[in-house]
């Protein structure tokens, strides 16, 4: 097994490369209820997902329906066979 701690140097980097905070965003965010935050992820999580399955369907469409969302869930749920 490997040492998880990371020197001086490979924090830097791996805080260089995350994107800027969105101060907007996150007050937005802050004046949701829980709930509504709940809600917010589940409607972006839809979202995503029938992107990519317009996605398939252009990719493959050949696919009925069920295929197409079998093939968004092996995409976004990898499964790994031991």
């Amino acid at each position: 097994m490997t040492d998880p701690t990371l020197d001086e140097q490979a924090i830097v980097e791996l805080v260089r490369s995350l994107d800027p905070v969105d101060w907007v965003q996150m007050r937005l965010t802050a004046r949701l209820s829980r709930a509504e935050r709940i809600r917010t992820g589940m409607r972006a999580q839809w979202f995503a997902m029938a992107m990519l399955r317009g996605t398939f369907q252009r990719r493959f469409p050949e696919l009925s329906l069920s295929e197409l969302n079998m093939k968004v869930l092996a995409y976004l749920t990898p499964v790994r066979m031991r």
